[in-house]
């Protein structure tokens, strides 16, 4: 199967303390990153990214199975469709 286009959600609780531990794992995974986004939950303990990726399914499940290692930290893939060549 080729590339397709993923959104990963990813949900962080006490974010100043995991944050920087998922910081590390989205950095591993940065060829396949097209774009970050990040925001403060309103409480300001959470923090909420979203991560749009070109990869191959296998990459994506990897990535987001690091980040459920973490500590304090959910995450969902949603595919969207094909990637473009």
């Amino acid at each position: 199967m080729g590339q397709g286009i993923y959104v990963v959600g990813i949900l962080v609780d006490q974010r100043a303390l995991y944050g920087p531990e998922v910081q590390k794992v989205l950095t591993r995974y940065g060829s396949a990153i097209l774009s970050r986004n990040g925001i403060p939950d309103p409480s300001k303990s959470r923090g909420i990214i979203t991560v749009t990726m070109q990869a191959e399914a296998a990459e994506t499940e990897k990535l987001a199975a690091e980040l459920r290692q973490v500590e304090g930290v959910r995450a969902k893939t949603v595919y969207l469709g094909d990637a473009l060549h």
